[in-house]
């Protein structure tokens, strides 16, 4: 049996400008690709219909039509990742592994320990930067330190990134370097405990009208304003790159919100902590009221307050929000209920198709208060101004909420003028301490 090199597909299900693959395409010989359907993931889903399962496995299914036009094809495995590579090593001689770098917890502690085992079994693991235009150390301060205010952060991004001259990568079709094999099994979504969601999901297409104008859209949620492609650049089924460079030619407001997906996964990275504890600790001593009824109540859409029931039953409905409304449902959830903003971020998290652990979490201590470069506790959104300046005729409401005007619409669960004292006392009582 000759030897073959793995590449382990994870985050960044394409063949386009793919940096990983493009490596050992250019660099070994026998590429056979790998996805795992990672039951360390799986099987903390609640939702057996969770629609990012359906994507992935529709993704995953794409990857291997796509290799089959180099007579090459998609090994797919269910398990756990360390399992998986073990019996792999029984069944191949396998040389090296390469792989795209995540920066996730999880992530970090899986690739650590697959490394490690695969060392043990002189079998050599690279990995490559692929889902971020600069990763961990490459924005520092003068200081060497990572940044903590978003601005600075941005304007060195932006002086890196015209300096780089981003490039982006292909396959050479002509070059044979990918494992030549008949299709290999695909297992069905049933065979990894799942059921095909309902749900639809948005095409990986970018549409350039709409960067171009995202700054003048992107903040009213009736309109077609927000790219819908946050999925994919979760899963990686578009290039960072290209993307970036788009923007960059195209709307620098679009440009910014991809520097704080950067900005968040570094903050991530340099601090695993704030998965569960605030970015600033001293707001872990706020006495959150955490009522679970009023929590139902805004996981429901039922608050009374129109602008923050849409953005809930959009979400429940979807699995997307629009950006402008996750900013006033999160900060309703905090400031107006007093509910501790993990308990938000955890039904985000189980919810939303383009979830990400860095920018939810980072989006979620922001509105709280509680995160770096956060929003003053002090500034809470008045639900009722923000929808009389974001859907003053009220087309997204009536879209979502459709008994809003009548006796069947709830009566506000909090009064807004109480529940912002209320806010101002309990965060000022704790930072005072």
């Amino acid at each position: 049996m000759e030897k073959i090199t793995l590449f382990w597909f994870r985050r960044d299900l394409r063949l386009d400008d793919n940096m990983g693959l493009y490596y050992a395409h250019q660099q070994e010989k026998q590429v056979l690709p790998l996805f795992i359907f990672d039951t360390e993931i799986l099987d903390r889903l609640d939702d057996r219909r969770d629609a990012r399962v359906t994507f992935i496995h529709q993704q995953v299914s794409r990857l291997r039509e796509e290799l089959a036009a180099y007579h090459s094809s998609l090994l797919v495995r269910h398990g756990k990742p360390l399992d998986v590579f073990r019996s792999l090593t029984k069944e191949y001689r396998i040389q090296n592994v390469y792989t795209n770098r995540d920066y996730e917890p999880y992530a970090k502690k899986r690739d650590a320990e697959v490394a490690d085992y695969l060392q043990k079994e002189g079998i050599d693991f690279y990995d490559f930067k692929d889902q971020v235009i600069f990763e961990k150390d490459e924005i520092t301060t003068d200081k060497g330190d990572f940044y903590k205010v978003f601005t600075p952060y941005s304007k060195r991004w932006l002086q890196k990134f015209e300096e780089a001259k981003i490039t982006s990568v292909k396959l050479d079709g002509r070059k044979k370097s990918l494992f030549e094999t008949k299709p290999l099994p695909l297992p069905k979504l049933s065979d990894i405990g799942f059921e095909a969601s309902e749900i639809s999901l948005p095409r990986p297409e970018v549409d350039h009208k709409l960067i171009r104008n995202y700054d003048q859209t992107r903040n009213f949620p009736a309109k077609s304003g927000t790219s819908r492609l946050g999925i994919h650049l979760r899963f990686g089924t578009i290039s960072i790159r290209k993307l970036a460079q788009e923007a960059a030619s195209l709307n620098d407001t679009f440009l910014t919100e991809l520097i704080w997906r950067e900005f968040y996964m570094m903050i991530l990275y340099h601090n695993p902590q704030v998965v569960d504890q605030a970015f600033k600790p001293a707001y872990d001593r706020i006495r959150w009221r955490n009522n679970e009824k009023d929590f139902s109540s805004w996981c429901e859409g039922k608050t009374g307050y129109p602008l923050v029931d849409a953005g809930m039953r959009e979400l429940n409905a979807t699995g997307y929000m629009h950006n402008r409304v996750r900013m006033v449902t999160a900060s309703f959830l905090t400031k107006h209920l007093l509910i501790d903003w993990r308990w938000g971020e955890a039904y985000f998290a189980k919810k939303l198709l383009d979830y990400e652990l860095s920018s939810n979490n980072g989006g979620w201590q922001w509105a709280a208060g509680t995160g770096t470069d956060a929003q003053p506790y002090f500034r809470i959104f008045n639900p009722a101004s923000q929808l009389e300046k974001f859907d003053k005729d009220l087309r997204y409401v009536k879209h979502w909420v459709p008994e809003y005007g009548t006796d069947r619409y709830p009566k506000p669960i909090v009064d807004h003028k109480m529940a912002r004292e209320r806010a101002l006392a309990v965060f000022k009582e704790a930072l005072d301490k």
